[in-house]
C-alpha cells in the first residue's frame, strides 16, 4: 500500500461513535464500592500493574509520570482525568521541543503522550465521545512520534470484514534494504498496540526484526472502527495479516513470526492455528482457559466489562453464552510450528491446568516456561529478576527459530534463584 492509499484507507476508515451504552455487568454494580476502595488501599496498579508496563515502553523520563498518576488516582473515576492531564502536558512539551528544532525531546514527547492517551481509552467502554477523543489524539501524537523516529513507522489499514484493522509497520533502525524476519505484535485486554514497540532499546527492532503492530478485532482502536471479539474474525484475521506482509519487499516470507500478549495469546494461537505461513508463535503471559470462568467470574469485574465492550455486549446474559464459544479447543492441535508459552506459576486468571492441556495435545516442539511465584502478568518476583528475562527470553526465542535452530519440547521452571529446571515435555 502506497502512501497516498494509506492516507486515503486512514480516512476511510475513520472511527465513529456508536448507539448503545455500556456493557451491564451485575458485579460491576454491586461492587463498584469495593473497587473503589481497593484502588484507595492499592493503587490504579490494583489488577495488573500496568503504570509500570507502561513506563516501560516509555523509559526512565516517564517515571515521574507514572508516579505523579499513582498519586493521583485514588478512585476508578480518577483515571481517565489522571491520563488525559499527563497526555496533554506530554503533548504541549513536544510540541514546543519541535517549535525549537529539538526533535530528539519532541519525538520522546510524543511517544509518551501517546501512551498516556492510550492509557486513558482503557476505562472507557462506549465507543462515545470522550473515547473517540482521545483515540484521535492518541493516533495524532503517535503520527508526529512516527513522523521523527529513529526508524521507519508506516501506518497501516488492512481491509477486513467490511471494515478496518489498524496498525504500525516498524522496520528496524540502519535499514538499507533487502529482506528480514518480522514479528505480528498483538496486545492484550487493557493494552494497544503503540506500546508494543518500545521507545528505545526495542527487543525486536535491536535485533534486526520488523514489527507490525495491530489491534485485532476488538482490541482498542479497532474495537472503534467496528470490529468485535468473534471466533470467526480471529480464525480468519491471519490470512489478511500474512498477505499483506508477503507483499513487501522488506519481509522474509519465511521468517513471519507472531506474539501475542495476556489476552493477546488466546488470539495469537488461534491465529497461529488457522494460518500455516506463520513459522512460529509466542503466548506470553496466559489466557488460555476455555470459556474463561477465571478472568470473567472470579477477578476483578472490570476485566468482564472491558471484554463486553470488545465483543459488543451490553447485556451479560448474552455475553456469558457466548464467552463458552471462546477456546483453542480443535484449533491448537493443529499449531505445527514452534511454540513458546510463558506464564507465571501462580497464574490467577487462567490456571495453567488449562495450558497444559492445550499443550499436551500439541504435537509441534513446544517449550513451556513456568516462573516461581510469579502472577499473570509475570513480573517482581525473584524468579523473574535472577532468571531468564521474559522480554529478553521471548525475543531471543523468536530469533533462534528465525534461525532455523532446532526446538526441543521442553518444560522449563524457573525458580527463585533463578535456575532453570528443564525436563521434557510430552
Amino acid at each position: 500500500m502506497n502512501q497516498q492509499t494509506q492516507i486515503g484507507a486512514a480516512r476511510a476508515a475513520a472511527p465513529q461513535a456508536e448507539p448503545g451504552g455500556e456493557p451491564n455487568v451485575r458485579r460491576w454494580t454491586e461492587q463498584r464500592w469495593l473497587v473503589d476502595n481497593i484502588i484507595r488501599a492499592n493503587g490504579i496498579d490494583w489488577d495488573q500493574p500496568r503504570s509500570f508496563y507502561m513506563n516501560a515502553a516509555c523509559g526512565i523520563e516517564a517515571s515521574a509520570d507514572f508516579a505523579a498518576i499513582r498519586q493521583r488516582i485514588q478512585k476508578y473515576a480518577d483515571i481517565v482525568p489522571a491520563f488525559v492531564a499527563t497526555a496533554k502536558r506530554r503533548e504541549a512539551k513536544a510540541r514546543a521541543a519541535e517549535a525549537e528544532g529539538l526533535t530528539v525531546t519532541a519525538r520522546d514527547n510524543y511517544f509518551m503522550a501517546a501512551v498516556h492517551w492510550g492509557a486513558a481509552q482503557w476505562p472507557l467502554h462506549a465507543n462515545g465521545a470522550e473515547n473517540l477523543a482521545c483515540n484521535a489524539n492518541k493516533r495524532a501524537c503517535y503520527g508526529d512520534y512516527a513522523r521523527l523516529a529513529d526508524h521507519r513507522i508506516e501506518p497501516v489499514f488492512l481491509p477486513f470484514g467490511g471494515k478496518t484493522v489498524p496498525g504500525w509497520f516498524h522496520l528496524p533502525p540502519g535499514y538499507q534494504g533487502g529482506r528480514i524476519p518480522v514479528v505480528i505484535s498483538f496486545p492484550g485486554m487493557d493494552t494497544f498496540k503503540e506500546l508494543f514497540v518500545g521507545l528505545n532499546g526495542d527487543r525486536w527492532l535491536s535485533r534486526g526484526v520488523a514489527v507490525l503492530a495491530l489491534d485485532g478485532p476488538g482490541q482498542a482502536e479497532c474495537r472503534l472502527l467496528g470490529l468485535t471479539v468473534s471466533m470467526e474474525s480471529w480464525t480468519t484475521v491471519g490470512k489478511v495479516v500474512v498477505d499483506w506482509l508477503l507483499a513487501r519487499p522488506e519481509v522474509d516470507p519465511a521468517r513471519i513470526g507472531i506474539f501475542g500478549n495476556s489476552f493477546g495469546s488466546f488470539f495469537a494461537t488461534l491465529v497461529t492455528a488457522t494460518e500455516p505461513r506463520i513459522m512460529a508463535c509466542i503466548a506470553n503471559a496466559t489466557c488460555l482457559e476455555p470459556g474463561f470462568h477465571s478472568i470473567f467470574e472470579e477477578a476483578s469485574p472490570t476485566f468482564k466489562k472491558r471484554f463486553m465492550y470488545m465483543a459488543g455486549f451490553t447485556d451479560e446474559a448474552a455475553f456469558d453464552a457466548f464467552r463458552q464459544t471462546l477456546t483453542w479447543e480443535g484449533y491448537a492441535e493443529k499449531i505445527r510450528v514452534p511454540y513458546l508459552c510463558v506464564a507465571g506459576e501462580a497464574e490467577e486468571l487462567s490456571p495453567l491446568v488449562h495450558t497444559e492441556a492445550m499443550l499436551a495435545g500439541m504435537s509441534a516442539p513446544r517449550r513451556f516456561v513456568i516462573y516461581q511465584d510469579a502472577r499473570h502478568a509475570i513480573g517482581a518476583t525473584a524468579s523473574v529478576n535472577l532468571g531468564p528475562y521474559p522480554p529478553t527470553m521471548v525475543a531471543d526465542w523468536m530469533v533462534e527459530r528465525f534461525a532455523g535452530k532446532p526446538l526441543a519440547s521442553e518444560r522449563w521452571y524457573v525458580d527463585s534463584t533463578g535456575a532453570v529446571t528443564r525436563t521434557p515435555l510430552r
